[in-house]
């Protein structure tokens, strides 16, 4: 079986590049074909694309996170395109909205967030959405400013119901380590509702470890595990969902399998 991480944070599993390099060569002997790398802010961004740059199975998204809003950068939107045109980059992200944490506020944010959509559409990239207990102005925006190469709500974190309503725009939906977790009754209900052909998963390393290595830091090379809780949430064949949902991230960030 192959697997495609598409949301880990590899500079945050370990500060040391050979490190970085290493847990991402590790997660190929587990079938992790392909990584996307996920940096908060630029400065992370351009080290950890450097220090990951003979790792060619792994892809990177850049972009400004919302935890970012109250200092992005000197010429952040400049430095972003700069980003976008390097090699293997294949996304921005992550952006969005996260009134959990109250980063700025509401108005900074959503305009940091549209900046970016408008960066995604100039360049033809998908973009991957964060959103924390913002999902309705997170809905409302990319009802209005999703770029047509579409998206993905990282992390999937709310019900089945609005997964139904996001499901009119070309949106993909991403679920992490805690959809392993008994008490995630919303997200087995949600991913038992969405059609196959719009799931995805992620590690979301270092965070949302599966049940079974609870108590470790996450790590890509732990992704089959909610694959196969995938699998028997759907009650489906493990190898059928963990390729469809390998298909589906191909598809979304337009590589080839």
């Amino acid at each position: 079986m192959r697997y495609f991480d598409t949301h880990a944070h590899i500079g945050l599993i370990y500060d040391d590049p050979i490190e970085q390099l290493l847990v991402c060569q590790q997660a190929k002997h587990y079938g992790v074909h392909k990584i996307i790398s996920i940096c908060n802010n630029l400065m992370d961004f351009f080290q950890v694309y450097e220090n990951l740059k003979t790792a060619d199975h792994v892809y990177h998204a850049a972009g400004v996170s919302p935890s970012e809003v109250a200092s992005p950068g000197r010429d952040w939107a400049a430095k972003l395109e700069e980003a976008l045109k390097l090699p293997r980059v294949i996304a921005l992200g992550e952006i969005g909205l996260d009134y959990y944490h109250r980063y700025g506020n509401k108005d900074s944010q959503i305009e940091l967030f549209l900046n970016q959509l408008d960066l995604a559409e100039k360049h033809n990239l998908p973009v991957i959405i964060h959103n924390r207990e913002a999902g309705k102005d997170v809905l409302d925006v990319l009802r209005d400013r999703l770029p047509p190469a579409g998206g993905v709500l990282h992390c999937y974190s709310e019900d089945a119901g609005y997964a139904m309503k996001a499901l009119d725009l070309n949106l993909y939906f991403s679920f992490a380590g805690n959809l392993t977790y008994r008490n995630a009754k919303n997200l087995h209900e949600t991913v038992r509702v969405l059609p196959l052909d719009r799931i995805l998963v992620e590690s979301e390393a270092p965070f949302m470890v599966p049940a079974r290595y609870r108590g470790k830091r996450n790590k890509p090379e732990y992704l089959p595990a909610t694959v196969e809780d995938l699998a028997m949430l759907l009650d489906m064949p493990t190898e059928e969902v963990a390729e469809a949902v390998y298909q589906n991230a191909c598809r979304l960030f337009q590589l080839s399998d």
